[in-house]
């Protein structure tokens, strides 16, 4: 090689025996090159004394006494026969040998995982733990609940039960009512009441229907109690209890004030009856002065005797007066 001249463009393949390792290569192979010892080298027929040859490289033939998996030979092991005839299965390409898991006898189908959905929200980050607890708590409340009802109601038939051995009620037993009847007031008696016709008449009184406004029936009432002497008495029966009275009196009297004592069987009350000119009449208008009053009288249950008297130091021996009704109130009542 002269100065300037970098030696031939394209190095030349080493030819024949040249490349000590041509026999590893298709293209030495072509040339001629043969392994060392003039044996078959990897990948060329012949004996073998080793194991440990080497091969060409992109061989992929399997090497004595190796098994094959699928196509391939594992180290050292056998190959059977049927196995060895089987063609070698390509890279990427399926086995014909291969059976899936869900195709088998008793397989289970494969199913795709499930992912929960991301993102926020309590719908999409699981399960709603806080409706799972309040319908925990509440199926306890109803447990609990069930169970205090089952332990009352026990007690309660075995109370029944009890009472039930120890006494029997009769048929002829009643059942009371919830609630006892309302008892109505009892409605008191109507006391006495008389018109002037049926009064005993007694020292000068008779009976007269001049005057009109008198309420006794027919207009009839007691005149000439107007002197010392004159007296009208009343027989009243039916009293329910002895006690006090009001003792009603209607009357007339001609424009003036009058009064008369009162007798209540045979003893004289501690206060006369005050026949007062209330109704304002005009002194002489007997018609105008018609009115009444009351007076408190001790009476006696039963029959009892009212006397109106006209005494020396009452008004009506010189004002006079006319009786028309007599009748009898409870104490606190109206006329």
């Amino acid at each position: 090689m002269t100065p300037g001249n970098n030696g031939e463009n394209t190095p030349s393949a080493p030819q024949g025996d040249d490349d000590p390792f041509g026999y590893l290569y298709e293209d030495g192979q072509a040339a001629g090159a043969t392994p060392p010892g003039g044996g078959g080298g990897y990948g060329y027929p012949g004996p073998r004394s080793s194991y440990n040859q080497v091969r060409a490289v992109g061989d992929r033939r399997p090497a004595y006494g190796q098994q094959t998996y699928g196509g391939q030979q594992a180290y050292g092991q056998q190959v059977p026969h049927q196995q060895a005839q089987q063609p070698q299965q390509g890279y990427g390409q399926p086995n014909a040998h291969y059976t899936a898991p869900e195709a088998q006898p008793g397989g289970a189908p494969v199913t795709s995982p499930q992912y929960a959905p991301a993102g926020g929200g309590g719908r999409g980050r699981g399960p709603n733990t806080k409706g799972l607890l309040i319908a925990a708590v509440a199926v306890v409340a109803v447990v609990a609940l069930g169970i205090g009802a089952a332990l009352i109601t026990g007690n309660d038939d075995d109370k029944d039960a009890d009472a039930g051995a120890s006494s029997t009620p009769s048929q002829a037993e009643s059942v009371k009512p919830s609630e006892k009847p309302t008892k109505k007031p009892e409605k008191k008696a109507e006391l006495p009441k008389t018109d002037a016709k049926a009064l005993k008449l007694e020292g000068g009184t008779t009976t007269a229907s001049d005057v009109k406004g008198a309420k006794a029936g027919g207009g009839v009432y007691v005149a000439g109690f107007d002197k010392v002497g004159a007296q009208i008495t009343w027989t009243v029966d039916g009293i329910p209890k002895a006690g006090s009275y009001k003792l009603w009196v209607n009357y007339g009297v001609p424009g003036k004030d009058s009064n008369a004592t009162i007798l209540v069987n045979g003893n004289k009350q501690t206060r006369p009856l005050n026949m007062e000119n209330f109704s304002h009449a005009k002194e002489g208008d007997w018609e105008k002065g018609w009115t009444h009053t009351w007076a408190l009288v001790q009476l006696t249950k039963g029959t009892n005797t009212v006397t109106l008297s006209c005494t020396q130091s009452d008004l009506c021996g010189t004002t006079g007066a006319n009786i028309d009704q007599m009748w009898l109130k409870e104490p606190g009542s109206a006329g």
